[in-house]
């Protein structure tokens, strides 16, 4: 029997035609020294100017906005370190509802000031996977709110494979797709949209040395779960899901590892070179398609990247 996965590509079209009167349809973007530097045609899927400044704002609107009157009226609680806290903040925002959002103590300071400016109300956790999740369960029990993974929920990967959607459309034929990746929505939505829109098209991860668990996993074929991230890529410092990790597990091709030092050099290099602000975690996917890895596989000419985001803390630039 076929494997039946927690979206399909439907899932991601209802997600879009849902999206549609509050999320951006993004722009792509090409730059001629980047595909001197990478030694093919690159299109960039730009999701740093998606509302809140990242793709999270897909998914969590598929799933705010798809929620029962009866269900929204409850509110949403959700945990994160940023861009899905922002996500859901504002999406919360347009839907009338109350957020709950919890936060750990290391959490970015300009994300956390846009999660309070669209009226959501902050927690504060500890930066622990465990302390996430008790502080989430608590605010939960204690409101009655109706909890929105980050990552690991049928809607969200829907809404987060609209971006893939939107970029063939945008693009047309590619070889090969490129995402970052931390918990998995964006890449198992990517992944889901891309394989059944066209089979051939090649799907590759990009993710941090020091959170490397889907590429540990990837390569062990079986989950083995992150336990001590260190990587200036905030966005990617969790381990994928139960409904994301079978998706990844059974589509993507490879997952390229980058080090610290070539994430801060791609960040900067898109800033320099495009003129646009991409935060660290876009950075990774971008680091990626310029490795000797990437540029050793064969049968690769057009090359998606997803920028995913570019919320970054000014007062603590790395350089």
């Amino acid at each position: 029997m076929p494997t039946t996965y927690a979206a399909n590509l439907e899932d991601v079209k209802e997600a879009a035609r849902r999206i549609a009167p509050y999320a951006n349809r993004t722009p792509i973007m090409t730059c001629a020294t980047i595909d001197a530097m990478a030694g093919r045609s690159i299109v960039f899927k730009c999701e740093n100017f998606q509302k809140i400044g990242a793709f999270k704002f897909r998914g969590a609107c598929n799933a705010i906005m798809g929620l029962s009157d009866a269900d929204a009226a409850r509110g949403v609680v959700t945990q994160s370190s940023g861009n899905h806290a922002q996500a859901v903040a504002l999406a919360a925002k347009l839907r009338g509802i109350d957020a709950h959002i919890i936060m750990p103590s290391s959490s970015v300071a300009v994300k956390k000031r846009a999660v309070l400016g669209y009226g959501a109300k902050v927690y504060e956790c500890d930066v622990t996977e465990q302390s996430r999740n008790e502080v989430c369960d608590r605010v939960e029990a204690e409101t009655g709110a109706i909890r929105i993974s980050p990552f690991d929920q049928p809607e969200i990967i829907a809404g987060q494979g609209t971006a893939t959607l939107e970029l063939l459309e945008q693009a047309g034929h590619l070889d090969a797709i490129v995402t970052p990746i931390g918990g998995g929505g964006l890449m198992s939505g990517t992944a889901i949209a891309a394989s059944e829109l066209d089979p051939k098209l090649r799907i590759i991860g990009a993710e941090p040395k020091g959170a490397d668990d889907a590429a540990r996993s990837l390569a062990a074929g079986k989950f083995i779960p992150l336990t001590e991230p260190k990587t200036i890529a905030d966005g990617l410092r969790t381990s994928t899901g139960k409904y994301t990790w079978p998706i990844i597990r059974d589509h993507v091709e490879r997952i390229i590892t980058i080090s610290e030092e070539d994430i801060v050099s791609s960040m900067r290099l898109i800033w320099e070179r495009m003129k646009i602000v991409i935060e660290p975690s876009a950075a990774v996917a971008v680091a990626a398609i310029l490795s000797d890895e990437f540029k050793g596989l064969e049968g690769i000419d057009k090359v998606g990247v997803i920028i995913s985001g570019g919320n970054v803390d000014f007062d603590n630039l790395p350089w």
